[in-house]
């Protein structure tokens, strides 16, 4: 049975693209701080902070045990916090760029080699901060990060057959406003099943029109 790891699996967005993956047919890994299931059929949860290397690659190494090489693994934890230059201290910068971006490398190094061994497969990262924002410095800095990754993951396995690529959320994220999770939930599968002809490696979801 095809596969689906969602890293950062909250009630948000994770929840949301674990529930779409589900709805095709796939086995669904859930892995985030708590365990959880989030009410999603049949899904798996498995317990790991991101910034925790060990407690991570351990529950990837669990969800692979049970699922196999994934299909698909999405990247969406972060570390989302007002704070502006100079006012957040080296050690909060490092917790989240830990989170942010340096758990997402993690993740890949973990399964993706074996992903492009087999000849294919996707990994996806939410994005965000299309732009900076000086009210968001760590998230800034993250999210220009979280693009960096995506680029040199695509140089180093897009050749292997391994989409990666990153949903860029331009927005907060609330159920029934332009940036609904189950609307943008749908942009990773889009990726997901695109031909790799016509791979794009970032997707904007910049709000839809509510009227």
């Amino acid at each position: 049975m095809p596969g689906a790891v969602i890293i950062g699996a909250g009630p948000g967005i994770g929840r949301s693209v674990a529930r779409r993956f589900a709805a095709e047919g796939m086995a669904v890994a859930l892995v985030s701080r708590t365990g959880r299931t989030l009410d999603v059929d049949g899904a798996r949860g498995y317990r790991a902070d991101c910034a925790d290397e060990g407690a991570l690659r351990a529950a990837l190494d669990a969800a692979r045990a049970e699922l196999g090489v994934p299909d698909v693994v999405v990247y969406n934890a972060a570390i989302i916090r007002p704070d502006t230059v100079g006012e957040a201290t080296m050690r909060a910068h490092l917790d989240a760029w830990a989170v942010n971006v340096v758990g997402a490398l993690v993740a890949a190094a973990h399964l993706v080699p074996a992903m492009a061994e087999r000849g294919g497969g996707t990994f996806l990262v939410t994005g965000g901060m299309p732009e900076p924002k000086r009210q968001y410095v760590s998230l800034s800095l993250g999210k220009s990060g979280v693009r960096t990754l995506v680029a040199l993951l695509d140089q180093e396995y897009g050749p292997s057959g391994v989409h990666v690529a990153s949903v860029t959320v331009a927005g907060p994220v609330a159920p029934g406003t332009p940036f609904d999770p189950d609307d943008i939930a749908e942009h990773y599968w889009r990726l997901h099943t695109q031909p790799r002809g016509r791979w794009q490696h970032e997707v904007l979801h910049a709000g839809r029109s509510m009227a």
